[in-house]
């Protein structure tokens, strides 16, 4: 593995651990949340390298920090989306936005047909890969979530109890 991927690893590492102190999570998280980020973010970056694609890249490390912060809830006792969150918000396609916005500020003063018609295609490029890049670490962080959503352990221990109590009740009838 190259060491400037490993360092960025630990970069989003930090970075999840500094958007978690930002939301207030439990102290008992912020190691885990590290973990995740860092996890997260070195498969999409070796994806990256092996040049598999951006927005697939992104579906692939929001869909390991899915699943990854699911098995921590369970391990720390807290809700998934408090591991997810901040571990997901590094990934964020901040570069795209930001070319995308100075493309439309650009645009507004451009007079020249074909410098326009250039910045228009660019600008377009970099605001769709923001957008699909979104749309993939959404679905990538919702979708193991959904998948692995189950009743809490309470209403299955109270669902025992009421059908108990109902066989109890059909006996002495």
């Amino acid at each position: 593995m190259d060491f400037a991927l490993l360092e960025k690893g630990i970069w989003l590492g930090c970075a999840g651990i500094g958007f978690a102190v930002l939301f207030n999570v439990p102290r008992r998280t912020l190691g885990i949340i590290y973990i995740i980020a860092a996890l997260g973010g070195l498969l999409k970056f070796y994806l990256i390298s092996l040049e598999s694609g951006l927005v697939f890249a992104a579906l692939c490390g929001s869909s390991l920090i899915g699943f990854l912060s699911v098995l921590a809830a369970h391990y720390r006792k807290a809700p998934p989306m408090t591991f997810a969150l901040p571990a997901l918000i590094p990934m964020i396609p901040g570069f795209f936005a930001y070319k995308a916005m100075v493309g439309v500020m650009k645009l507004t003063a451009e007079q020249d047909p074909e410098v326009y018609t250039k910045l228009f295609f660019e600008t377009v490029k970099n605001g769709l890969s923001a957008c699909f890049i979104i749309l993939a670490l959404a679905a990538g962080v919702a979708i193991p979530l959904l998948i692995t959503r189950k009743e809490t352990v309470k209403r299955i221990k109270t669902d025992i109890v009421l059908e108990k109590q109902l066989e109890n009740l059909e006996e002495e009838n």
